[in-house]
């Protein structure tokens, strides 16, 4: 390694510098006298242009490589493809939900979510208030089975109600849904599209501890993925089968 440092020095900058270090020492000696030291300095100059324009090549040639470079990983970029859907798991359940929920915009859709989940206050407070409290976030539509109706009346909806932007919220519409599904469906700030959180009840989706129906995995569902139509046609089924009274 000593070796291909000591190789990699310029060295024919190195010879000219001493060579003029050496002829202004003789000059102020009295040894040479100018018409010596002229060739010196003219050789010196040449010798110093050529290395300019050596080392201007080498920067010319760097640059095109790191341009080539940059295109060749823009492709690769281009041609790889967003996943759909991602999965998240227990470790980041609670942060992936905060961050969606935080970049909420205009109506959403909370379909056949647990309630139980937001009884605590402070999952209330981490999982619900922020899009009470979003400003862009305008509308928030619970699609809820009816045998969830006691928990709503006895517990969320108080809650609902001492937050600001508890207007957002109407009555929910009340089915008897199938505990399969469970999604919240929203325009992304980020994405500029629409995006998901989608679950399942039941494991290994949906743990229960303490009487309560927690998710354990969901699916950030990404803009422009397949299946996002087939979600909002499936709360617009509902609501063909039995239109709100």
């Amino acid at each position: 390694m000593k070796i291909n440092r000591f190789l990699s020095l310029e060295w024919d900058a190195i010879a000219g510098i001493v060579a003029a270090v050496v002829a202004i020492v003789l000059h102020l000696l009295h040894v040479v006298d100018e018409h010596v030291i002229l060739p010196i300095v003219l050789a010196l100059i040449g010798l110093l242009f050529i290395n300019f324009m050596r080392h201007t090549r080498n920067n010319e040639l760097t640059a095109e490589q790191v341009e080539h470079t940059a295109h060749a990983v823009n492709r690769i970029q281009s041609a790889l493809k967003q996943p759909d859907v991602i999965l998240v798991g227990p470790r980041h359940l609670r942060s992936a939900n905060e961050q969606f929920i935080r970049n909420m915009r205009g109506e959403t859709i909370w379909f056949n979510v647990c309630l139980s989940m937001y009884k605590p206050q402070p999952l209330f407070d981490a999982l619900l208030r922020p899009a009470l409290e979003n400003p862009l976030v305008t509308s928030i539509q619970f699609i809820l089975d009816d045998s969830q109706k006691e928990l709503w009346q006895q517990c969320i909806q108080p809650m609902i109600a001492t937050c600001h932007g508890s207007e957002k919220v109407p009555e929910p519409r009340w089915y008897s849904l199938s505990k399969t599904v469970s999604y919240i469906l929203a325009d992304s700030q980020l994405s500029n599209g629409t995006e998901a959180l989608l679950s399942f009840w039941g494991e290994p989706f949906m743990a229960q501890t303490t009487g309560r129906d927690v998710p354990r995995f969901i699916f950030h569902v990404q803009k422009g993925a397949e299946i996002l139509p087939h979600l909002v046609e499936l709360e617009r089924s509902y609501v063909r089968a039995r239109p709100e009274e």
